[in-house]
């Protein structure tokens, strides 16, 4: 599975499960521009490094709350934050 198919089959519907971008306030930004977290880390001789950009960002009436990264998959023993 890749990351389109993962997100489109696993990530998407447990977001929108538990109300992520349905609840009044609630906006999930998948953007690659939008979701740019840093300009990338400052190298010797003033050059920069590759911007870190997040998957999605999960805002709350205009307020960042959390950052989601899709990864590949693999076994867990736990759930986090009860998308798992």
């Amino acid at each position: 599975m890749n990351e389109a198919e993962t997100r489109a089959e696993l990530i998407d519907p447990k977001l929108l499960a538990n109300g992520w971008g349905v609840m009044e306030g609630s906006k999930i930004l998948r953007e690659r521009d939008v979701c740019k977290i840093t300009d990338g880390r400052i190298q010797v001789g003033g050059g920069r490094a590759k911007p870190l950009i997040a998957d999605y960002i999960l805002v709350y009436k205009g307020v960042k709350l959390a950052v989601v990264e899709v990864n590949k998959k693999r076994e867990r023993k736990y759930a986090i934050g009860g998308l798992v």
